[in-house]
């Protein structure tokens, strides 16, 4: 598979890694965001990994689908994704492309693990707990507010799936604090969870890639009650996010290849498909 990489942050940085590292992939490129007319003229993409802002993700995914190009992005506003889906899946079926949205660890592989522990305990309550550690999305999010230098924000775990975010910031020179924290806290990232901003001289002193999840799910299964179910890990942020999207890397090739096109979530697909190898072997091997 020919890949291309669009941005060149953390995620970018760990996706080339990734994509290196993979024996059925060659990176044929890196990209920025600014470059989609050098894009255009490459031969041949069969996936492009957009590792981009969240917001962004959707505008260049209905771009390169255009083109007939594969995509898988990263975006993570849980709110929106059943939109973007609906918006991307008749400009990729029409141009013969897949696209597979938030395909991070969460959304992303979580969501996955979260849709099997409904399947095991159809009746229950399921909590995702993230945390603590550095939040890429809420980070980014933050550097956007005007009048902000540099930003990192922190998820903390408050149980029951409620969270708490602690966000660091530096000034821009000119700029009121209060009036910087009153627009952050309206942004749709912070606006519905418990936040505290703390003005600093220096983020870089306070950075961390690490994060974790606690997923807890109490339920019924044949109608017993009281089966407990866990899973829980802790990662660094971007090189598992850009990992799990190389991995679907494959499964949008493979998609495309048998001419289901169109836009899908991580819950729609195979966990198969994001192996290298033939889909036989690893049944062998896993099952």
């Amino acid at each position: 598979m020919k890949i291309i990489i669009i941005g060149t942050g953390n995620i970018g940085s760990a996706a080339i890694q990734a994509v290196q590292s993979a024996p059925d992939m060659e990176l044929i490129g890196v990209f920025h965001h600014n470059e989609m007319e050098a894009i255009a003229r490459l031969p041949h993409v069969d996936v492009a990994l957009l590792c981009l802002p969240t917001r962004e993700a959707p505008i260049f995914a209905k771009q390169l689908n255009q083109m007939g190009i594969n995509t898988v992005d990263s975006f993570d506003i849980h709110t929106q994704i059943a939109d973007v889906r609906r918006q991307l899946m008749p400009i990729a079926q029409t141009n013969q492309a897949v696209s597979i949205i938030s395909a991070g660890w969460d959304p992303g592989s979580d969501s996955m693990v979260r849709a099997l522990l409904e399947v095991l305990t159809p009746q229950g309550q399921s909590y995702t707990n993230f945390g603590p550690g550095r939040s890429m999305g809420h980070t980014v999010a933050a550097k956007a507010i005007q009048g902000v230098k540099n930003a990192l924000s922190i998820t903390l775990p408050l149980g029951q799936g409620k969270h708490g975010r602690h966000v660091y910031i530096e000034l821009e020179d000119g700029y009121d604090f209060e009036d910087v924290r009153r627009r952050l806290l309206a942004d749709d990232y912070f606006a519905h969870d418990e936040t505290e901003v703390e003005r600093v001289d220096d983020v870089e002193q306070y950075q961390t890639t690490a994060h974790g999840v606690l997923l807890e799910r109490s339920g019924v299964a044949a109608g017993k009650d009281d089966q407990q179910l866990k899973f829980e890990m802790r990662i660094d942020n971007p090189s598992l996010t850009a990992q799990f999207m190389v991995g679907c890397a494959r499964a949008a090739y493979r998609l495309q290849q048998e001419g289901r096109y169109g836009c899908y979530t991580t819950i729609e697909l195979a966990p198969v498909w994001m192996l290298p190898g033939e889909v036989e072997d690893n049944v062998k091997q896993l099952v």
